[in-house]
């Protein structure tokens, strides 16, 4: 019997409050407290507008050796570990997935990303392929992805081998439970430990640059506004105090 364990998960409201921040700021920010670069390079999102942030399951693939792994898609079904992952599924959760940048092999299909989504789940971020993208595109969850292929998961060159353990997804270091943050620019991994501090400094950051928007829309001066400089930073507080409390 094949037994994965599970993650801890953050309480829901830090990844929702990430997600209104955005992939760019929490990037950005992450610089600023020492993290090079959270940034997933590879996968792009195929559901433009989509906006999610939730902790990461992850799923593991290696190079598939055919007297280790049966080839038929469904021999063994409940030996193939991609779909034990979607069973810790819970609402809110992104699937987070190393695939090592294959593009002949398709991580889910329709069927297993509709289970995922029955669980609640909102996005999968894959270092890799889907199947069936056009019926997955319908299904209302965020999509990143390096692209499409007809192939189903082990087909060809790689197999599933490991469930909620740390991972390198286009090449960024993902541990099971770290909040993942993705929209239209990408996917940005939020180390869980500097998740709080990241969500303080990240929302003073999107207050100011609101502030400077609106300024710089008005036809304001960019070397006042952006960034916010010292000089105008007194006209930013007047306006931050009469906005009132969030």
């Amino acid at each position: 019997m094949v037994e994965t364990h599970d993650i801890v998960r953050p309480p829901a409201g830090l990844s929702a409050a990430l997600g209104a921040i955005g992939s760019a700021t929490a990037s950005a920010e992450l610089s600023r407290m020492g993290i090079r670069s959270a940034f997933i390079q590879g996968p792009v999102s195929v559901t433009p507008g989509v906006r999610v942030a939730g902790p990461a399951l992850t799923l593991q693939f290696l190079p598939k050796r055919e007297d280790l792994h049966p080839v038929a898609e469904y021999d063994e079904p409940e030996k193939q570990l991609h779909r034990h992952v979607m069973y810790h599924a819970q609402p809110g959760d992104m699937i987070v997935v190393d695939a090592r940048g294959d593009m002949s092999s398709g991580v889910f299909g329709e069927m297993m990303l509709t289970y995922f989504k029955g669980r609640g789940g909102a996005g999968v971020v894959i270092d890799g392929c889907l199947r069936d993208i056009g019926e997955a595109k319908q299904l209302g969850l965020g999509l990143w992805i390096r692209g499409a292929t007809p192939n189903f998961h082990a087909q060809t060159n790689i197999v599933p081998t490991a469930v909620n353990v740390p991972v390198a997804c286009g090449g960024t270091l993902v541990e099971p439970g770290d909040i993942v943050v993705a929209d239209d620019d990408g996917a940005v991994v939020v180390p869980i430990k500097l998740a709080p501090t990241l969500l303080a400094v990240a929302q003073e950051h999107a207050e100011w640059e609101e502030f400077s928007r609106i300024r710089l829309a008005e036809g304001g001066d960019m070397r006042l506004y952006y960034p916010l400089s010292d000089e105008a930073r007194p006209e930013y507080e007047r306006w931050r105090a009469e906005q009132g409390p969030a």
